[in-house]
């Protein structure tokens, strides 16, 4: 008698306002059997792009998607295509990307009317993300009600920073009431980065120290020390610490006040300001580093000046982080950024040999797409470029958690 097939596949989706990434994953060796990207949602215009990793076919659609629901029907068929249907018996569960998980939420969790209706009433906390990732988990919910839902958390990894690194210094009874403090986000990729340089050094990761920078058109910055943050650069929303593609990174708060009182600015004019109109692009119209590199090479001072300003903030971090940590053993440069720009990489760690922070210049320019080092091979603190695997690590840690529950269930 043959008998059924092992639940080990993970479907892995990440909604957005107007967007569906999805992921499948085989978590019995790690393996992707399909990707894809439904963008501009609700408009006449909407894009899907599949791409089935074991046969090699892609498709293209284009034409209108009304919301997520048919959205994520869409790719539903594109993976029947595929042989790889949602009504799969070997589909374990779907892991879903949720950006804001507060205090309350500090590990991969299982979806249920109680997680949603705290998901929901951190929204103002995360207005431009948790509705979107509730639509994407609601939609999913509908689609395969009998199949496990997991929310993993962009926050999670960082609810083990210290308090002394979580609050803001303003007035407990308010920010409790509020809940205003430093959550941090791109919390999956810190957790999955800081734990393979601990590989790429061939050691636990609750031997090494690590300061992770996460530089994308997001950017962010993380001390983990023995495998736990102990801080990172954002704070209550994503727009806090580095210089960004479109966010202005830290600043004095009195410049919101100066804009409002002298400027005339409204308030939703200076959101949009420091979230969208800031940064690389608000410094000089570029926030792509490909394109701010080539203006730099034709002798552009403006684009000259915005990646100064990009690195100053970013060694800032680099230097306290490495004074909160006290001992480092590894820089891991990841993301878009901080895997390709090289000359990022070492303008960032340029002039911090004293702290035994060196890049090697060759090593520096080799292309690659595993992790490697890229500092001197005695150097006294490794410096690496560690691909990111965002979708690897919800995956990894859903298919965990569903694991675990059915051994406490059997």
């Amino acid at each position: 008698m043959r008998s059924a097939p092992l639940a080990s596949r993970v479907l892995v989706l990440n909604s957005g306002s107007s967007s569906l990434k999805y992921q499948l994953l085989d978590m019995r060796d790690s393996t992707r059997l399909a990707t894809g990207l439904v963008e501009r949602i609700g408009e006449q215009t909407s894009r899907l792009k599949h791409t089935c990793l074991v046969s090699g076919r892609t498709h293209e659609l284009n034409g209108p998607i009304a919301d997520h629901d048919a959205a994520l029907k869409a790719a539903g068929e594109e993976l029947v295509k595929d042989g790889l249907g949602l009504d799969s018996p070997e589909l374990a569960a779907i892991g879903h990307r949720v950006v804001h998980g507060g205090m309350f939420f500090t590990e991969p969790t299982l979806v249920d009317d109680a997680v949603l209706t705290e998901i929901e009433r951190l929204i103002p906390i995360a207005p431009l993300h948790n509705p979107a990732n509730l639509t994407g988990i609601r939609t999913a919910q509908a689609l395969r009600p009998d199949l496990p839902q997991v929310a993993v958390f962009d926050t999670a990894f960082h609810t083990t920073m210290p308090e002394s690194a979580s609050r803001y210094a303003i007035d407990v009874k308010i920010a409790d009431r509020h809940r205003v403090r430093r959550y941090g986000f791109h919390g999956t990729s810190h957790a999955y980065v800081s734990r393979a340089t601990a590989q790429l050094l061939g050691k636990a990761p609750s031997e090494v120290n690590v300061i992770v920078l996460h530089l994308g058109n997001g950017a962010s910055a993380s001390a983990v020390r023995g495998g736990r943050c102990v801080d990172t650069s954002m704070g209550l929303t994503p727009l806090e610490g580095l210089v960004m593609g479109t966010r202005s990174g830290d600043l004095d708060p009195a410049v919101i006040f100066h804009l409002q009182r002298v400027g005339g600015m409204s308030m939703d004019e200076i959101d949009t300001l420091l979230n969208k109109g800031s940064g690389l692009f608000g410094l000089c119209g570029d926030n792509d580093m490909r394109e701010i590199r080539r203006r730099i090479d034709e002798g552009d001072e403006e684009a000259q000046l915005a990646f100064d300003i990009y690195i100053h903030r970013l060694k800032k971090y680099i230097g306290a982080y490495y004074a909160v940590l006290g001992r480092v053993d590894a820089v891991a440069f990841t993301a878009g950024v901080g895997e390709n720009a090289s000359p990022v990489r070492e303008a960032a760690l340029s002039g911090l040999e004293e702290l035994g922070l060196v890049v090697d210049s060759e090593l520096n320019a080799v292309r690659g797409d595993g992790p490697r080092l890229i500092s001197p091979e005695h150097a006294r603190v490794a410096v690496a470029v560690v691909p990111t695997d965002e979708e690897l690590e919800i995956a990894t840690q859903t298919y965990a958690l569903v694991g675990k529950n059915s051994r406490v269930n059997s």
